[in-house]
């Protein structure tokens, strides 16, 4: 039987979201083929939807699944789609390629992904429209405002008044008008899914709270999945990036699978997370259902185990954060120990640190020390708590269909050298080095933040390999690191495993 053939359309070319995907289906046999990078957005410049729409049909016919993602098809991006002003009508009528390619290739599984637009926590001018930049504070209290108004009626009248009347009438219109052109784009996602095209579809909440106006989306279509009764093949939950991974994962791999998710803290279930609207238990069970998992009722039934070391009470931004994060209210000695029990009683055991956003804990890292990582099924500590589980969950679901080892090493290694040693070592130590330059945009200190990368970082990769990973018939190579935009943000760090070639005999 030949391995089976997915095209992705990615949210953008960040190496989480395109090259993950990849790894995660070469070293399970799977082709995973991706459009050519001209047609693909780069950073807040729109993707080519033309190009994507021709290359979809160029190769559709003899695809097995399609994971797309809605706001690249139809918008040119995942930032693209919070920044364009591309009229609903022409965004529906890229969204209509799926029922075409559908109509062709009747066997084609399409597993589509769409974001409803975030309410940043940043006044970032890049990945939102430029007026960001000045009213994003007036923007969030609004948002804010808007959504306890909205479920707690007129005693919040006053406060949404004055939220509006700080913002610019036009300013606001168009913010809001942005929103509800993806939400119609979203609403007519779920009549697809409706009529069978697709065959699942994730609604994802990127940068949430409790309160705001994603929230106020996710009722409004979420009341509209009740009307269509798509439950069954529908989650809305806080994610992103991840969800490539994470349908992946669904796709290769059909069947539900029960997962034994160990808490580095007895109550780790309740922690507080900083970019999503619930606790951390309710997060890991809206990811493993998104890929295709439940909650096992033993580790002994358990496909595999899903580690995740969650804060003490509520995730914080800076290392080491003694009242919120590295609290008595967890036990890292212990929840290692029991990693290492999994491990040598032959569990699979994918690993979520989700303690802090944005990177591994370094103490935590301290003690895995002593662990046989390359043992690993999966490792994940970036960017958001659901960007880590949502990554997490997909290398543990698709750790029994491995048949290429080098590359599963490759995807697992990329992840430490990104998520531990980019984000949570060597990020800081280049911006102390530039003087803590703009979180936005380096501009002509790009230069200079490569350089420090392609000093500091690849002793860091090749340390870690010879420790953990050497001596199992593997060979690495190691490129020039340097930054997937014009941030520290998003390190890319090239490196390739292969199967290494046997040493002659004398």
């Amino acid at each position: 039987m030949r391995a089976p053939r997915v095209l992705l359309v990615p949210p953008d070319t960040r190496p989480p979201t395109l090259d993950l995907p990849v790894q995660l289906g070469r070293m399970t046999g799977a082709e995973v083929r991706v459009p050519p990078a001209a047609a693909l957005p780069e950073f807040f410049t729109p993707g080519d939807t033309g190009a994507l729409a021709a290359w979809l049909r160029a190769g559709a016919a003899d695809a097995d699944v399609l994971v797309v993602c809605l706001e690249t098809l139809c918008l040119g991006g995942m930032i693209p789609a919070r920044r364009v002003s591309d009229p609903l009508a022409g965004a529906l009528s890229r969204l209509a390629i799926l029922a075409e390619l559908k109509a062709v290739n009747p066997a084609l599984r399409i597993y589509a992904f769409g974001v409803i637009v975030r309410v940043a926590h940043d006044n970032d001018p890049h990945e939102e429209k430029a007026y960001y930049g000045e009213w994003g504070r007036e923007l969030r209290a609004y948002s804010t405002a808007f959504d306890r108004h909205a479920r707690h009626g007129e005693a919040e009248r006053a406060a949404l008044d004055a939220a509006r009347a700080a913002v610019p009438a036009d300013i606001l219109a168009d913010w809001v008008g942005t929103r509800e052109r993806n939400r119609a784009l979203h609403l007519a996602a779920l009549d697809l899914l409706s009529g069978g095209v697709l065959s699942n579809l994730c609604l994802t909440l990127d940068d949430t709270t409790p309160y705001g106006l994603a929230a106020f989306d996710r009722r409004l279509l979420e009341a509209r999945a009740d009307e269509l009764g798509v439950w069954d093949r529908l989650d809305v939950y806080p994610g992103a990036d991840e969800v490539p991974c994470a349908l992946l994962a669904r796709a290769l791999r059909p069947e539900e699978v029960p997962v034994w998710v160990r808490f580095s803290g007895l109550g780790g279930a309740g922690a507080e997370l900083l970019y999503e609207d619930r606790p951390a238990g309710e997060l890991v069970r809206a990811h493993l259902r998104a890929a295709g998992c439940r909650l096992a009722d033993s580790v002994q039934e358990a496909a595999f185990v899903l580690a995740v070391n969650t804060p003490g009470t509520r995730q914080a931004h800076r290392q080491p954060d003694f009242a919120a994060v590295d609290t008595p209210h967890r036990h890292l000695p212990a929840f290692v120990d029991a990693l290492r029990t999994d491990l040598r009683a032959g569990r699979a055991v994918s690993v979520a640190d989700i303690a802090y956003p944005n990177g591994a804990e370094a103490r935590l890292w301290t003690l895995m020390g002593g662990l046989p990582l390359a043992d690993l099924a999966g490792f994940s500590a970036w960017n958001t708590a659901g960007n880590t589980l949502g990554s997490a969950v997909a290398f543990g679901k698709l750790a029994p269909l491995v048949t290429d080892r080098a590359a599963q090493a490759e995807a697992l290694l990329a992840r430490i050298a990104d998520d531990v040693l980019y984000q949570g070592e060597v990020r800081s130590l280049v911006r102390e080095r530039l003087g803590s330059p703009s979180p936005f945009d380096l501009g002509e200190q790009r230069a200079e933040a490569e350089a420090a990368l392609r000093e500091l970082l690849p002793p860091r990769v090749q340390a870690v390999w010879e420790r953990h990973f050497a001596g199992r018939g593997l060979a690495l190579a190691l490129g020039e690191p340097h930054l997937a935009w014009p941030r520290l943000f998003t390190g890319v760090v090239p490196l390739t495993v292969t199967a290494a070639e046997p040493s002659s005999g004398a």
